[in-house]
C-alpha cells in the first residue's frame, strides 16, 4: 500500500489518514501489518489510491 501511495498518488500517510477518517498513526499501523483495518476503511483507502482492494492488501503464503 505504501508503494502506492507515494507512487501512484504522491500522498503523505498524514494526508490519506485525513481523507479516510483514521489517525496518521492508524495508517502506519496499517501500512506496517500490524492493525487490521475494518472493510469501510479499506474500501476508502481503495477508493483515494485509485486501486483495486487485492492489489492494496492481500495474504502472503
Amino acid at each position: 500500500m505504501k508503494i502506492v501511495r507515494l507512487e501512484r498518488e504522491k500522498l503523505t500517510q498524514s494526508e490519506l489518514a485525513k481523507l479516510v477518517g483514521v489517525t496518521r498513526q492508524t495508517m502506519n499501523l496499517i501500512e506496517a501489518n500490524k492493525y487490521n483495518p475494518s472493510i469501510r476503511v479499506c474500501l476508502l483507502i481503495s477508493k483515494h489510491l485509485e486501486c483495486p482492494l487485492d492489489e492494496l492488501f492481500w495474504i502472503e503464503n
